[in-house]
């Protein structure tokens, strides 16, 4: 086929290519160029259309791999999107947890620094250090009693406060004791500092000998303390002892304060 018949096909243009066709035929078998050739001329469109339809086929099937790679693509940009978001949520709670604990250290450390700076006379800490170690001692007598079992292994309200921090039942029972007597855990951390500043050379005075010295000793501590936690502490320790807040059993609670806490001096 030469390049006439080729533009032809290519064309449509059948009435070209059969005459084409038929001069071919003339010069190759002797036959006059008018001698009509069916056979030649009909499969001109219909090769065409084929031509047609494999190409479109071709595209069609390139199309839908095309498709199918950039599908790929999108699903695991979208798997990377969800791991960077995962990601992010860790790094945000981590964020978080480390400025809570920032902040806790920080609150902390002004309470060590108020608990140190506090212009208090000697028996007015020995008032304060009374009040301090008779909450103490009531939260860790009602820990005994709500943890009968754990009487041995529990020897002291130090002990009390680091088992806490791994058995959830004990951290409980805590949370419990604490609801008890309306404090909450700054408080708790307030009342421990002050014991561990001031508790190397406190001295416990009774119920009479504190009223004997100080009438009021929430006015003392709200004008005195100026760490909002600190005075905070100290004003609910006031409040349960003098209110009675301590164990549901006195008597039991008597014994460790005998014990415990040195006798007053004249």
């Amino acid at each position: 086929m030469d390049w006439v018949t080729f533009r032809a096909v290519l064309r449509w243009d059948v009435p070209i290519a059969a005459a084409c066709c038929r001069v071919e035929n003339s010069r190759r078998f002797g036959i006059s160029s008018t001698a009509e050739c069916s056979s030649c001329c009909v499969p001109f469109p219909f090769l065409f259309l084929l031509q047609k339809m494999t190409h479109e086929t071709t595209t069609l099937i390139s199309l839908k791999e095309a498709m199918k790679r950039v599908d790929n693509k999108l699903r695991a940009l979208d798997t990377q999107f969800k791991e960077l978001d995962v990601t992010k949520d860790n790094l945000t709670l981590r964020f978080e947890h480390h400025s809570k604990t920032l902040a806790s250290q920080a609150a902390q450390d002004e309470i060590w620094t108020a608990a140190l700076a506090l212009g208090f006379t000697s028996m007015e800490l020995n008032i304060l250090y009374s009040y301090v170690i008779e909450v103490l001692i009531c939260l860790h007598t009602r820990m005994l009693q709500k943890l009968p079992d754990l009487v041995r292994s529990l020897p002291t309200l130090a002990s009390v406060l680091r088992r806490k921090a791994k058995n959830k039942h004990v951290r409980l029972v805590w949370e419990s004791v604490l609801q008890e007597y309306g404090l909450q855990e700054r408080d708790v951390s307030a009342l421990c500092t002050f014991f561990i500043v001031h508790g190397n050379k406190g001295e416990h005075y009774a119920a009479k000998v504190r009223r004997m010295y100080i009438k009021d000793v929430s006015f003392m501590i709200t004008n005195m303390v100026k760490n909002q936690a600190l005075q905070d502490g100290l004003l609910r320790a006031v409040q349960i002892i003098e209110k009675g807040k301590q164990a549901q059993d006195p008597e039991n609670s008597r014994a460790p304060l005998k014990e415990l806490m040195p006798p007053v001096k004249d």
